[in-house]
């Protein structure tokens, strides 16, 4: 009796599941993980400068480098979710990863990259007030509605990812517990459930459309406020300046948010996308605004760029 139950626990949840790394590139893994960890590195070292030099400094206690420290962590924990697994997948071959383990991964994975979209949408409405209301700048956005806005972020991320860990305990698995990617994500082991996934098919596209969705529409709209009020400068060098800042800005936007969606889609929709371009895909919007971010965000700032290299110059 009691074997028989412990068989029918291990159908319904396994003990654990393989991640299988890049489909088709196995045999390359060892060198594909060289750039992966080069960007990782990069990630780890920009974010914890940028962290060091606004926590240590008073004069940058401000909203906007309040914003970009909160950016920071949340770039430091979403690349660091998966890259340290997938490099233990890649160079020493260690593919299972327990059951309770996958889906810890899959519900920081999601969590932090709802909260990080909820910070970008902070700073565009950040920037907004400081370009459109300057004169209401510091009402606005005063420390106890900065920590309130940031809790909500996190808040918010909790709230939309926890009913995933739900939706995948209530699924059984019988058989086929091989994951063809380099981490867990949501919809990556519900694909391999022996039931229906139709609720968490549904979830996940409203989750995607209506709060990730709804937070690019809000950014495009605070970018084009901004946009239009700069059009308005007298200066063509503050023109200059600003159009600058505000492209670098939607750049690094697009760049977390076109993969992201790329691979929502593709998990639902896109069969015949190639497996290891939706993989490499996947693992580039983890990767590549925590590298972006620190340039785009820190060192494009002024004051930022004078810290560093005062710090700089000390050193030698």
């Amino acid at each position: 009796m009691t074997s028989a139950s412990a068989s029918n626990d291990t159908a319904f949840h396994p003990s654990t599941f393989i991640l299988l790394g890049i489909p088709g590139m196995q045999d390359q893994h060892v060198w594909v993980a060289i750039p992966f960890c080069s960007m990782y590195i990069l990630a780890l070292v920009g974010n914890s400068a940028i962290l060091y030099i606004i926590l240590t400094d008073r004069s940058l206690h401000e909203p906007m480098y309040l914003f970009l420290c909160l950016l920071s962590v949340t770039d430091l924990v979403l690349c660091s979710t998966t890259l340290p697994k997938m490099l233990t997948i890649f160079w020493l071959r260690s593919h299972m990863i327990s059951y309770h383990g996958c889906l810890t991964q899959m519900f920081f994975v999601h969590t932090v990259f709802a909260t990080e979209s909820a910070v970008l949408l902070a700073m565009a409405f950040d920037r907004y007030v400081a370009i459109c209301r300057p004169l209401h700048y510091t009402s606005v956005l005063n420390a106890t509605v900065i920590g309130k806005i940031g809790l909500a972020c996190v808040a918010r991320g909790l709230l939309f990812v926890f009913p995933f860990v739900i939706l995948i305990e209530r699924l059984p698995f019988c058989g086929n517990h091989i994951i063809h990617h380099t981490y867990c994500e949501h919809m990556g082991i519900a694909k391999l459930a022996c039931a229906s996934i139709k609720p968490n098919t549904i979830y996940g596209l409203t989750v995607a459309l209506s709060v990730t969705g709804m937070d690019v529409i809000l950014i495009a709209t605070s970018y084009g406020l901004i946009l239009h009020a700069v059009l308005r400068l007298p200066s063509k060098d503050a023109q200059f300046r600003a159009f600058s800042t505000c492209g670098a800005h939607i750049c690094v936007i697009l760049v977390f948010y076109i993969p992201a969606f790329f691979s929502f889609f593709t998990h639902r929709f896109g069969h015949r996308v190639p497996p290891h371009v939706h993989i490499v895909l996947a693992n580039l919007y983890l990767l590549l605004p925590p590298v972006l971010n620190p340039l785009v965000y820190g060192i494009n700032t002024k004051q930022i760029r004078l810290k560093l290299f005062s710090c700089f110059m000390w050193r030698r």
